[in-house]
């Protein structure tokens, strides 16, 4: 069936009863798409008459969209999850920092394309090992991302997007150093230089006698202190853990002449509480002052504590549930340096009893 008023243009049935329609002119074919009055159709019968191919329809991306079943529509799922919401805000900011940083990942160097819009069921193994080795120079942000990443992978196998998880088995665990502890000298030197009584000192203790962290440290009030039961009981901010931790004599001796009328058991000099990002300055201020060097942090107390409770033959497990650590191998570092240091003291020791043995003997 031809139509009069598009010359070349004629329609005809198919085996399933549609009509289609055709543009054939000179001994040439070609099939127009849809029906007359769609845009499609009206392209591509304005084109077939012009002799050139078809236009495609601009398609502007907003700025804000999100690809169906790409890595932002996962994470955007995973925000939604109940394991995610469990999490304490350290640790949701924390996966948010490094979820936004794979998102807005070039896929491949060179290019615009980043993982964000990617979707999914694209994403292999060989792409997981590609961002561990442009992430080689900070090996931890590397594993933490990943992570991340399985987050969002763990989201679309729950929704049916893909079948497999391509980063199944891949591990990737960078020795882990952390923060130094202080030695017995750089200790001494910083009691010397800070009496019991002061700020500094305050922190020191509590840092070190505690083995909490800056954001623990920040928020000590003394309602959490029982000093006839002789214990503390904290909540943590990082983990939200109870722990009740023993008030040692060395640490009754920091709090003894501290004022108990206020709420906050560290305070500065204007009577206020210290927020938890002043207290890694204020630490670092201090030690510069008792002429130090640069590497006394804060958190290097909390590994102090910890290699002080290995060296005392504390077990991992007590370790653990001293620092409030979920990760038995952080704990175990505490351990095994300890216990290099013990059984090589222990070994030479032997070995200088059987050399001096013999000198005698001869």
């Amino acid at each position: 069936m031809t139509d009069d008023r598009r010359p070349y243009l004629s329609s005809f049935e198919d085996r399933h009863g549609r009509t289609r329609w055709r543009y054939r002119r000179s001994g040439k074919t070609i099939s127009i798409p849809g029906q007359p009055g769609e845009p499609d159709f009206e392209e591509a019968y304005r084109a077939a008459i012009e002799g050139r191919a078809p236009r495609k329809a601009t398609v502007i991306k907003h700025p804000g969209a999100t690809v169906p079943r790409s890595f932002k529509d996962a994470w955007q799922r995973v925000l939604r999850t109940p394991e995610w919401l469990r999490h304490d805000d350290a640790t949701k900011a924390k996966n948010t920092r490094l979820a936004e940083d794979f998102l807005n990942m070039t896929v491949v160097d060179e290019v615009t394309d980043v993982w964000g819009d990617m979707l999914v069921s694209e994403f292999r193994r060989r792409h997981a090992k590609d961002i561990i080795a442009r992430l080689s120079a900070t090996p931890h942000k590397a594993k933490h991302m990943l992570v991340a990443i399985r987050k969002m992978i763990m989201v679309a196998l729950d929704e049916e997007w893909i079948d497999t998880d391509p980063t199944y088995k891949l591990s990737y665990r960078p020795e882990y150093k952390g923060w130094r502890a202080w030695t017995e000298a750089e200790r001494a030197q910083f009691e010397i230089r800070w009496p019991i009584g002061t700020a500094p000192r305050t922190c020191y203790g509590l840092a070190l006698w505690l083995g909490n962290r800056r954001s623990d440290v920040s928020r000590l009030t003394w309602p959490m202190f029982n000093f006839d039961r002789r214990q503390v009981v904290i909540r943590t901010k990082k983990g939200d853990k109870e722990l009740v931790l023993p008030i040692t004599p060395m640490l009754l001796e920091i709090l003894a002449p501290l004022d108990r009328t206020t709420d906050f058991v560290l305070m500065n000099a204007y009577g206020n509480p210290y927020s938890e990002k002043s207290l890694t300055g204020m630490m670092a201020h201090w030690t510069k002052m008792a002429g130090m060097a640069a590497g006394c942090t804060l958190h290097g107390l909390r590994k102090s504590l910890g290699k002080l409770l290995a060296e005392g033959g504390a077990s991992t497990r007590q370790l653990m549930e001293t620092l409030g650590h979920d990760d038995i191998e952080h704990a175990e570092l505490y351990s095994r340096e300890a216990s290099q240091a013990i059984l090589a003291k222990d070994g030479m020791s032997k070995v200088t009893r059987l050399v001096q043995g013999k000198k005698r003997r001869g």
